[in-house]
Formats: structure tokens, sequence, C-alpha cells
């Protein structure tokens, strides 16, 4: 399990997270949410292990994570940032094949190719997978990213009693509507299969259908967590965000969506 423990990261004295105490555990997705500012970014780094905590701290099955060698965390832990500068002349397969190359990983050929195929297609790019990267758009960018941190988890060697762990930074934010659909419900399988999933995502309808567990991040502090229907509240998302809203409940799921209302002062 990942597990943050009163994590506070501060630059020039200014908190940008504070005292945050969440759990990813395995078989769960677990979506962050918040304004622009709130801290969501810089708590999924300190989380990956990529920013150092200034006090608390960030734990993985109750070790300290910064105790990680990088060969160990590769095992355990793959990331898909918001965005990344790739501008070797790859194509979609090599870049997702560099899942594959983490120092320490060991696996025949074929066995990489053919995982590599299925994390391709999983994400719906079969039919660009010898397309330069560069040739891409935004959203085709990010889902071979996401097709490259799959088959980093899927080809590592781990015990069983090591769940993986997914991190991923806004990876619908470029996506139209089908492929919103198809990289949730992925980031969703993932955490059926025993891993741990955690996702940052403005949209809050769409955490709302995906996510197994909301926390709701103000000012670097969490404001809520619990289930969407526990988290997504008129007064706990209006005093995040800023603005009047109002949550409303689809007739047939029972899920609730929101809508901006209206500005209000701060």
């Amino acid at each position: 399990m990942l597990t943050a423990r009163a994590a506070t990261f501060r630059i020039n004295g200014k908190a940008l997270v504070c005292d945050i105490d969440i759990m990813v555990p395995p078989g769960k997705l677990v979506v962050l949410v918040g304004p622009n500012g709130a801290g969501k970014s810089t708590l999924l780094r300190l989380l990956s292990g990529e920013l150092k905590t200034t006090s608390g701290s960030i734990e993985l099955d109750g070790r300290a994570l910064a105790s990680f060698s990088a060969g160990e965390l590769a095992r355990r832990r793959a990331v898909v940032p918001q965005s990344t500068a790739l501008s070797f002349p790859f194509t979609v397969r090599e870049v997702v094949m560099l899942g594959a190359t983490v120092p320490g990983f060991s696996s025949a050929p074929e066995h990489v190719e053919r995982l590599a195929s299925d994390c391709i297609r999983i994400v719906g790019l079969l039919a660009l997978e010898y397309r330069l990267f560069t040739q891409l758009s935004g959203g085709e960018r990010q889902r071979v990213h996401i097709a490259r941190a799959m088959l980093q988890l899927a080809i590592a060697e781990r015990p069983d009693d090591e769940p993986a762990i997914l991190l991923l930074d806004e990876p619908t934010a470029s996506l139209d509507l089908s492929h919103q659909g198809v990289v949730l419900e992925e980031a969703r399988r993932q955490a059926r299969a025993g891993r741990a999933v955690l996702a940052i995502l403005h949209d809050l309808n769409l955490a709302a259908v995906f996510a197994d567990e909301l926390v709701l991040l103000s000012n670097g502090h969490v404001a809520a967590r619990g289930t969407p229907a526990e988290v997504l509240r008129d007064d706990l998302l209006s005093r995040a965000y800023g603005c009047e809203v109002r949550t409303n409940i689809t007739p047939a799921a029972g899920v609730p969506f929101v809508l901006p209302h209206a500005i209000r002062n701060r």
C-alpha cells in the first residue's frame, strides 16, 4: 500500500502540500480532484518518489519510499506525467518498449513484444504503432505513455505480495470522449487486477463515474475524501473551487454529476 503520512512539501517557505494523509490501496482507483494550484501534481510527485517530503513521510508497504533504489521503484510503480518531451524520431512501438528497458528487467524478447502489442491495442493505437511519436496529436502521445507504463508494470518481476502502483497525472486532459472512457476503463481494470491506481482528474463527472475513492484537495490540504457521493457535495465543492456548485444525480445509475452554477466572489 502506498501511504502519505502528514506529508508536507515546501518551497521557499511556502507549503505546496501540507499535512497530507492518504492511502492508495491495492485494488482501488483513487482520484485526486481540486482546483488549479491545489497541490495535486505535487502530491503525485511525492507519491512517485520524484520529490522528497519536507516533513512527514511517503511509505510503500510500511517502508520509506526514499529508501527504495531506482530499480526497486521501477519494478513497483509506473508514472504517466501530464506531458513528456521527446524529440527523438522514435515510433509509437519504440516508445512503448522503453517500458521494458529498465535495468534488471529480464524476459524473453518474444514475450515482451507480445505484451507491447497488447498494451498498444488496449489504448487503441495498433494502427499507429509504426508512426513517429513526434507526428502524433497530444491525445495520442498521452495514450502512448499510458501503454509504456502498462508494459513496465506487466514485464517487471515482483513477488505476489508486492502489488504494483500506477500513477496518472491528468491522463484524460487531451483525449476525446471515446478515449477518455478507454483510458479510465483500463485504469479501473488495472485496479481490479490488484494494482494500486491513483489518477488526477479535472473532470468531476468522469471522477464520479470511475473513482472508488475521491480525495479533494484545496490550498494544499485534504478538504474531503470518501466515495464520490460523499465528496461531490455542494458545500465542499463550492468552498474548494470558489464558485457556486450544484451537484445532481443521474436517474439511472444514481451517479453524481456536477455543473458550475455561478461565479462567487472569493
